[in-house]
């Protein structure tokens, strides 16, 4: 068994030998780590699903700023 990308990180990295064997010889440790790495996995996807969404949300406020302001230029000019 080998030990999840999430914990080869610069935090980690001066333990990375007792974090290997930790890892296969305990289970509370493994448990530990393999919530951190679901939680790392998962902070990345909202992050990710976040900047998605905030590109989206910009785009149709634009856009909505845009079209008001062809709105009231269409409503000024048929007065």
């Amino acid at each position: 068994m080998s030990l999840p990308n999430e914990l080869y990180n610069s935090k980690f990295a001066e333990y990375i030998e007792s974090l290997k064997i930790l890892y296969l010889v305990d289970d509370k440790f493994k448990t530990m780590c393999d919530e951190y790495c679901n939680s790392k996995a998962n902070s990345e996807k909202y992050r990710k699903k976040f900047e998605k969404d905030f590109r989206h949300k910009l785009e149709y406020e634009n856009l909505s700023k845009e079209l008001e302001e062809e709105i009231l230029i269409y409503l000024i000019r048929k007065e």
